[in-house]
């Protein structure tokens, strides 16, 4: 059986070494290129292969927004992420969102392609070094919640201030007294130390960020 490979790497001498990589393999094929996270998805769709070959440093959207687009569709490949990337966070997303395998660039070629052969059968490949770095982030307690100490109406507050409203667009919008708001808005900055509205938005500005980004 041919397993058919899409290559996902933004630097050509890259691709260029993989392929030569996989074609030396009588079971590889080659199916497709591709050097951004939009032709990655495009490229997947159309050619249908057995396994995606992703980096995760992709210009513009980068390998985890591949991973979320291909979540749910139909003939989704399996997924060996093939990165510089070395930190846990990288590691823990990609895992959390679906990847078969995760190894970084500095493998061995021997590595590269038993990776490939066991996603296709569906089996995951992880060095020691990096199953040990997965289970021990995985077992660490989540960060604490900053916005934990607001109450929902709250939060829905100060949601309302870093988009810049007023007390009385609050007020409108959450259909309370604006006196309410007033009240709400003095309670968030005691709860969160904050001396008023601007580092108020700030705030919720910068943990909402933060949220996102750290979001499998």
């Amino acid at each position: 059986m041919t397993i058919r490979v899409v290559i996902a790497d933004d630097h050509r001498v890259v691709r260029d070494g993989l392929c030569y990589l996989l074609s030396q393999e009588p079971d590889l094929q080659v199916a497709g290129e591709a050097g951004d996270a939009r032709q990655t998805v495009d490229v997947v769709a159309a050619t249908r292969p057995d396994v995606l070959l992703l980096d995760l440093y992709l210009p513009g959207p980068d390998g985890h927004a591949v991973l979320a687009a291909l979540h749910g569709t139909p003939h989704r490949p399996a997924v060996v992420v093939l990165t510089s990337a070395t930190d846990d966070e990288h590691l823990v997303r990609a895992m959390h969102a679906g990847a078969t395998s995760y190894l970084l660039k500095t493998a061995p070629a021997e590595d590269v392609i038993a990776a490939v052969r066991d996603a296709a059968a569906g089996t995951a490949s992880l060095s020691p070094e990096l199953l040990t770095r997965l289970t021990q982030a995985l077992r660490r307690p989540p960060p604490p919640d900053p916005l934990r100490p607001l109450s929902p109406r709250e939060r829905d507050v100060l949601r309302l201030i870093a988009r810049g409203h007023s007390n009385r667009q609050i007020a409108r919008d959450l259909a309370i007294g604006e006196q309410t708001v007033k009240t709400h808005v003095r309670s968030i900055l005691t709860k969160l130390a904050l001396q008023d509205r601007v580092q108020a938005a700030i705030f919720a500005l910068r943990h909402q960020t933060e949220s996102h980004e750290h979001r499998p």
